[in-house]
């Protein structure tokens, strides 16, 4: 699989669901002219950006590039990152220095749990710095257990301590391509509906939804409060067809639960009509290593091999 180049642009954030191990299935998917004709690009589920930066390392330059997301401590780290890349260096580099600087593991655990105490009441509180706040949600991404993103009822992030003694919390290269990758782009923190209320022919649009749970004890999804049921998958799917409508191009990814239940035909029945095909792709959130490995996905379009935009 091709990697990153080292000064290109790729995910700041490690995030759960990220796809970089799916990311020569979703090439392959691409219409054939789409680094030629693609006039608008959008991604109105962003997440980590794994797709989108990959495209955007392999030259797509389209008139407008589409973001969003509903989790507004991430679509702000999007425009951090944009916007303010050296004082957002300044603030993780400060960050680093002073839990690198820390021998003791208790101390760095206390380090770690006050600005994870920081950064849940800004989030009550609502009058955090901008770059402020994208700084401790990075620091947490790469000092929390498994490096995930999760927030319980109330909405306070609430992953544990990683315990890692060296991390890297400040990675200026990839912040500074990035920041040059997504001049222009507009970033969005609303609903995945009305991001994409604009779109049509010459659109291409790669959703990438919270999965659908593969088992009652898989179910994570809590990226922010209110999770992803089958109810939002069903009016995401209706979305899709009135894209389809409206003659823009789309590729959804989401889970294939045929994995663990032959007789689910749940995404089968729901895109009845589009090009739904099966792949296969690792997946390392589990806790228990025996319990990780290479999981079913679906890959769904409203067009098929071969054709253009």
């Amino acid at each position: 699989m091709k990697r990153y180049t080292t000064n290109g642009p790729r995910p700041f954030l490690k995030w759960v669901g990220g796809k970089t191990q799916l990311l020569p299935a979703l090439e392959a998917r691409l219409p054939l002219d789409f680094f030629r004709s693609v006039r608008v690009y959008a991604e109105p589920f962003v997440g980590g950006g794994a797709f989108l930066f990959r495209l955007l390392e392999k030259g797509m330059r389209p008139e407008r590039v589409i973001i969003n997301d509903s989790n507004c401590d991430l679509a702000n780290a999007y425009r951090t990152v944009r916007d303010h890349s050296t004082d957002l260096i300044a603030e993780l580099e400060a960050m680093q220095s002073a839990y690198r600087s820390q021998a003791d593991e208790v101390v760095r655990k206390e380090f770690f749990l006050r600005i994870r105490a920081e950064y849940n009441r800004g989030a009550v509180e609502r009058d955090s710095v901008p770059v402020r706040r994208t700084a401790q949600l990075l620091f947490l991404n790469r000092t929390c257990f498994n490096g995930l993103y999760r927030v319980n009822a109330r909405g306070d992030f609430n992953v544990p301590f990683g315990r890692y003694v060296n991390p890297r919390i400040c990675d200026e290269e990839t912040i500074r391509a990035d920041a040059a990758a997504l001049a222009g782009t507009e970033i969005l923190d609303g609903d995945f509906a009305d991001a994409l209320a604009e779109a049509g022919r010459g659109w291409f649009v790669y959703l990438d939804p919270p999965y659908r749970p593969l088992s009652r004890t898989s179910s994570f999804c809590d990226y922010t409060q209110g999770g992803f049921n089958d109810g939002e998958q069903r009016r995401l799917a209706s979305v899709c067809r009135e894209l389809d409508a409206r003659r823009a191009k789309w590729l959804l990814s989401n889970s294939d639960p045929k994995g663990t239940d032959p007789g689910d035909s749940f995404f089968e029945d729901l895109y009845a009509g589009f090009d739904i095909r099966g792949v296969r792709a690792s997946r390392m959130l589990n806790a228990d290593p025996t319990k990780r490995g290479k999981l079913g996905e679906l890959l769904i379009s409203n067009y098929t091999e071969g054709e253009l935009l």
